[in-house]
C-alpha cells in the first residue's frame, strides 16, 4: 500500500534540495580546464595555441586514429611515428603512459 507525504498524494516523494555550485566571477579553472602551452613537438599535433590538458588529449586521441597508430592486437598501445617518438621518447607506449609523457611537453 503506498505511503501517504504531507501534501495527501500518495507515493509521492520529494527531492532532497541540492545547493546550488556557481563558480564566483573571476576564479581559477581547474587543473584540467587551464590552458597550458605545448612543446614544439607537441605543436606539430595539437597546434601552437595554449590548450586546457583535455583538449591536447583530445587532439592526440584524434591524431592517432586518424592515422591507424593503435596496436591491432592490443588497443591500448600506441605505436609512435615519426611525429610521436620526440613526444613518447620510445617507439610504443600504453594509452595509460601517454598522459606522462604529454605532461613533460605541457608548461
Amino acid at each position: 500500500m503506498p505511503t501517504k507525504t504531507t501534501d495527501g498524494k500518495a507515493g509521492a516523494k520529494k527531492a532532497a534540495a541540492k545547493p546550488a555550485t556557481k563558480k564566483a566571477a573571476g576564479s581559477k579553472p581547474n587543473a584540467l580546464q587551464q590552458p597550458l602551452q605545448p612543446s614544439k613537438e607537441l605543436a606539430a599535433i595539437v597546434g601552437s595555441d595554449p590548450l586546457p590538458r583535455g583538449e591536447v588529449v583530445s587532439k592526440m586521441w584524434d591524431y592517432i586514429k586518424k592515422n591507424n597508430l593503435q596496436n591491432p592486437e592490443n588497443k591500448r598501445e600506441i605505436i609512435a611515428d615519426d611525429k610521436l617518438k620526440p613526444i613518447f621518447g620510445k617507439p610504443k607506449v600504453t594509452m595509460f603512459e601517454m598522459n606522462k609523457h604529454l605532461a613533460q611537453h605541457l608548461k
